[in-house]
């Protein structure tokens, strides 16, 4: 996948998509789909913020002991996947990554945080750039308010 572009930046690059049609206004974009989530499905939640001049875009996908998160940083490249869940009986969080990066990289931080604040297993996808404190913690704090206003939080 490394090197290939995406149809999205592809578009972008010849001109078919100009940059001011990317251009987001202060004001989460928010796009939430529903599929038999109350019988067991999923439910599907996008949406976008503008935070100190760096484009955040979310896509959170609630399985019925899970979580999927994409955070994507200024491009909606996939970036690194990183897997997280509380062990026992410790009740520590213990974070694999499955594609990309290592144990040391943003994502993998955010990923057993999250476990940690949600008390759900948490599988991340994340292309925050290394190096990079202050967009790692607007991005978890986004994401997490998001987690919270849909009640995606394990009662402690």
């Amino acid at each position: 996948m490394a090197g290939k572009e995406s149809e999205y930046d592809g578009a972008l690059n010849s001109g078919l998509v100009s940059d001011q049609s990317l251009k987001l206004q202060d004001q989460s974009a928010h796009l939430s789909t529903t599929a038999n989530a109350a019988a067991g499905g999923f439910e599907i939640t996008c949406f976008s913020e503008l935070v100190d001049d760096a484009t955040f875009h979310f896509q959170i996908i609630r399985f019925p002991k899970q979580i999927y998160a994409w955070i994507g940083c200024n491009s909606t490249k996939f970036g690194d996947l990183y897997a997280a869940a509380s062990t026992r009986p410790s009740n520590t969080v213990g974070v694999a990554s499955i594609l990309g990066g290592s144990s040391d990289n943003t994502g993998s931080g955010i990923a057993r945080r999250l476990v940690l604040k949600t008390g759900i297993n948490i599988i991340l996808a994340c292309s925050i750039p290394k190096n990079s404190p202050i967009l790692e913690a607007n991005a978890e704090k986004k994401l997490m308010e998001k987690l919270v206003s849909l009640r995606y939080q394990q009662p402690r």
